[in-house]
């Protein structure tokens, strides 16, 4: 408990020190040169999900360069918190202490996001996450903190209607990783299902479960017609395989932190037929964002990923208000925050705007399926379902 109290004590007096770190920044540097930082993993166990984010972030931000039409030139700046909580803060840090940042893109996941977003609303430094979507983090006040993607009371919701409506499950067993993200996603999947009158079985299996032999038996003993799992590639992999060692036959399903190759990579063939949710669209699939895919693949050797093209229009939204704001003077964070706080973008992916919570107003969810060594995009659950 004194741990707990010091701490508490200590958390309003660094974020007064950041406050006065950060709120001076945002001029263009002698170069010319605005920053746009990103805060995500890129390195640890879910690599993978903020390198398609960063590799959005980059051509975003190498095409406005290339365009010749900016009058100034936008630098990337990463910020690794390897998708971790105690991470978030010393990696904030970093973007509010360079005065070039004026806007950061994230952070990746809801748990570092709900750690960093008062941080970075002390200095007044806009956060603007094209991924974490645990639903409160828009109801806590963080002042400058904008969520570019639909939360998870959509992406539940989704899930939930998919398999009361469309596969006629009338029990499912919802298992959490016991992070921030996968409670948030499985108690709106559990409320919405039981809203539905479907039988649900709650479970938790924490992250980097050495064995999920265990997890596995106990979905398979309450022949559920479905299973949620609320996580992460990194262990739903594993998962996956002893789901089938157990002899699980029902729907298996997960959201977008599941949504990558590398789940297949550690599954194998337990992977397959597993339904993936996202608040994303498929890059190579919808007319919008062929080039944008093309382009994509071109630069980085690889189709875009999760989040890639959503990170690529919050990068392209971010620098059409710097434009603005440059050609009246000069671009300030706070100024940044309040354009893009009213702010209306026609994205590739879809059209960006935000509540009086910084909250997104698009709140469609998509649907993926594990097909042999690719996850094919199946389309809008809301038309699937029908």
């Amino acid at each position: 408990m004194l741990n707990k109290t010091i701490v508490k004590l200590a958390v309003p007096m660094a974020i007064g020190a950041l406050a006065l770190t950060g709120c001076g920044g945002g001029d263009s540097g002698s170069d010319g040169a605005y920053k746009i930082a990103f805060q995500g993993p890129l390195s640890g166990d879910n690599v993978q999900l903020g390198q398609n984010m960063e590799n959005g972030i980059k051509l975003a931000i190498d095409q406005a360069n290339a365009s010749g039409d900016l009058g100034f030139k936008v630098e990337y700046m990463p910020v690794d918190d390897q998708g971790l909580p105690d991470k978030a803060t010393a990696a904030a840090q970093k973007a509010i202490d360079d005065e070039g940042v004026v806007a950061v893109i994230g952070p990746a996941f809801s748990g570092p996001a709900d750690t960093a977003a008062e941080v970075y609303g002390a200095a007044g430094l806009v956060a603007l996450s094209s991924s974490a979507t645990r639903p409160d983090l828009t109801t806590k006040g963080y002042e400058t903190f904008l969520r570019a993607v639909p939360n998870d009371s959509a992406q539940g919701a989704g899930m939930a209607k998919y398999l009361a409506e469309k596969e006629k499950a009338g029990k499912v067993v919802v298992v959490d990783d016991k992070t921030d993200y996968g409670i948030g996603l499985a108690d709106v999947a559990e409320k919405d299902l039981k809203a539905a009158g479907v039988e649900v079985v709650r479970q938790s299996v924490p992250q980097k479960t050495p064995d999920y032999s265990a997890a596995a038996k106990n979905v398979v003993k309450n022949k559920p017609d479905a299973m949620i799992y609320a996580g992460y590639y990194q262990d739903a992999g594993p998962f996956a395989k002893k789901l089938k060692e157990a002899g699980f036959d029902g729907v298996a399903m997960s959201g977008d932190g599941t949504n990558d190759v590398q789940f297949i990579d550690l599954a194998g063939d337990a992977a397959d037929g597993w339904l993936l949710t996202c608040p994303c669209t498929d890059a190579t699939k919808e007319e919008a964002t062929k080039k944008f895919a093309a382009d994509y693949e071109k630069e980085f050797k690889q189709a875009p990923g999760t989040y890639s093209a959503e990170s690529y229009d919050a990068a392209t939204m971010i620098i059409e208000e710097i434009k603005k704001l440059h050609a009246e003077g000069g671009v300030e964070r706070q100024a940044l925050v309040d354009a893009l706080r009213g702010a209306k973008y026609e994205g590739l992916t879809k059209e960006f705007s935000f509540d009086d919570k910084g909250e997104f107003t698009n709140q469609t969810i998509y649907l993926y399926q594990v097909k042999g060594d690719g996850i094919e995009y199946q389309g809008n659950i809301d038309e699937l379902v029908g």
